[in-house]
């Protein structure tokens, strides 16, 4: 019975533990004169997404091309 109630506590210190916030994801909000501001995230694959959408295009590359095009984005 002792052992059944350590493996118990272990397994939820572990999931406790796993509960964190999600680090590979982060995102910045971008500003234009033709939209609102709108969020551009970095996915885990390194991708962004704008509105929980992945575009499948690189982050570093979309941001670029947001700003040729005029937006401005920024932590």
């Amino acid at each position: 019975m002792k052992k059944i109630s350590i493996l118990i506590a272990i397994f939820c210190s572990l999931s406790i533990f796993s509960c964190k916030k999600d680090d590979g994801i982060s995102c910045t909000t971008c500003t234009s004169a033709e939209t609102s501001d709108f969020q551009v995230c970095k996915e885990r694959d390194g991708n962004a997404s704008v509105n929980g959408q992945n575009t499948g295009t690189p982050y570093d590359t979309y941001i670029s091309g947001l700003e040729q095009a005029g937006a401005s984005c920024g932590n």
